[in-house]
């Protein structure tokens, strides 16, 4: 696979993944919130179904929503859906697959619990917290429509069943409780929950409650919710595991996790279903196979088995039609840089993480490399130090940034060899 370098100054690393999925595509020309039961949202069947004419031919069922798939509403990258807004990413390359009004401000729904379950596990992982610590349930939080848990009043909650609450149950009374526990009201929280987001790069979201309850002025994106589903995998792969769980009993009740592509389709493992009745069903999902990780949003959807079955078609189509290929391994040398006053004349640079690039199926992957740092690099030098970035140009126009270290250690010269060097240097200038 040809791959070019070429030496450049160092410029600063662009920013983390949230950054990468906004460059990703610049290229690319009220009611409850309440997760209705399956039972709740069936429409009641008449006593009995007319038969057709005798003179009519008999004809095949048709799959589920067959008529619509005929004719998908286009997205602007990546191929039709039925969802109102949709983003699929990979996350491992920053390679956008799948974009449908993923900027559009929609309904976060119950998939803003993500946010909530997040800082949950920002607590938890900086110890200000543990998963038996409890938490006091109050009158508002009791008092809670939609999804729940069905906390008792005044008893006292396990953080760690109040993430189960969460996530499994999507319990709405559970989220007050931890919103309550955490910051002294919901509306503290909530405002926590903003400024969270937007430092995780979530640019275009605004929370006015934990658990997603429709409220004026809360608002987010597809796209965000990519961004939060990401930093939740990578940054708490000890807590992330929640997500996969498949039902909960809390309280002698039983219920379903409502992410049902835990079930039928290979390799989820989370995160969060939605749905508001402005806003339709949504749901963030990701899932990982041979390594290979998506993740996938959409919303607008117009029926729990329908959101089902749009996510796990666009999943489908996603590991299918996109395959990942690996550039340079971790510790793989991408360039050798000369060195100033070392005991040795070069050093290579090395890329700490492995770099890949997301390619359609059957393409080859052939992007242009540049190494770009600060050069001559004066000794002395300490392995893994980090000296400039790997640039990664790839067909579609975007730029991707990794970090370049520092392949070696390397001592600076003894007295008589730096004061050789210097000379030859200011008689005859750098030569290499």
């Amino acid at each position: 696979m040809p791959v070019s370098f070429r030496i450049d100054r160092l410029r600063p690393v662009v920013a983390l993944f949230a950054a990468a999925l906004i460059a990703g595509t610049a290229t690319l020309a009220h009611a409850q919130q309440q997760e209705p039961r399956k039972q709740q949202t069936q429409p009641q069947k008449p006593a009995a179904k007319p038969k057709a004419p005798a003179a009519a031919p008999a004809k095949p069922a048709a799959p589920p929503v067959a008529a619509k798939t005929e004719a998908l509403p286009p997205s602007q990258v990546g191929i039709g859906t039925l969802a109102r807004q949709a983003f699929m990413v990979d996350p491992q390359t920053s390679s956008v697959m799948l974009f449908k009004d993923a900027d559009q401000p929609m309904h976060p729904s119950s998939m803003a619990k993500m946010m909530t379950i997040y800082i949950v596990f920002e607590e938890l992982a900086a110890g200000r917290i543990k998963l038996d610590t409890r938490f006091r349930v109050s009158e508002r939080a009791r008092n809670m429509g939609g999804s729940r848990m069905f906390v008792e009043l005044g008893s006292e909650v396990a953080v760690e069943d109040l993430i189960k609450g969460m996530i499994i149950l999507s319990g709405n009374d559970a989220c007050v409780v931890v919103a309550e526990g955490l910051s002294g009201s919901e509306e503290s929280f909530a405002d926590r929950m903003t400024k969270r987001g937007r430092e995780l790069g979530m640019t275009k979201s605004v929370f006015k409650n934990a658990s997603g309850w429709p409220a004026d002025g809360q608002f987010t994106t597809a796209r965000d919710l990519a961004v939060l589903a990401w930093r939740t995998i990578d940054d708490y792969p000890k807590y992330y595991r929640y997500y996969s769980e498949t039902n909960w009993t809390y309280n002698n009740i039983k219920q379903e996790n409502r992410n049902r592509l835990l079930k039928i389709t290979a390799g989820t493992d989370g995160l969060k279903t939605g749905h508001t009745e402005e806003g339709g069903y949504g749901q963030a999902t990701s899932a990982v196979r041979d390594g290979r990780r998506l993740i996938l949003v959409v919303n607008g959807l117009t029926s729990m088995a329908e959101r089902a079955q749009e996510t796990s078609r666009l999943m489908e189509w996603g590991f299918r039609e996109f395959t990942n290929t690996t550039i340079f391994r971790a510790g793989d040398t991408v360039v050798e840089a000369p060195v100033w006053l070392g005991a040795q004349d070069k050093v290579p640079l090395v890329v700490g993480r492995a770099v890949l690039v997301t390619t359609p199926s059957g393409q080859a992957a052939s992007p242009r490399v540049v190494a770009r740092y600060d050069g001559p690099l004066p000794a002395p030098l300490v392995k893994g130090t980090q000296i400039g970035t790997v640039a990664v140009a790839l067909a579609d126009g975007r730029i991707i940034e990794y970090p370049l270290e520092v392949g070696a250690d390397v001592a600076r010269m003894g007295v008589i060899g730096r004061v050789t060097t210097m000379i030859q240097h200011y008689l005859f200038g750098w030569l290499s």
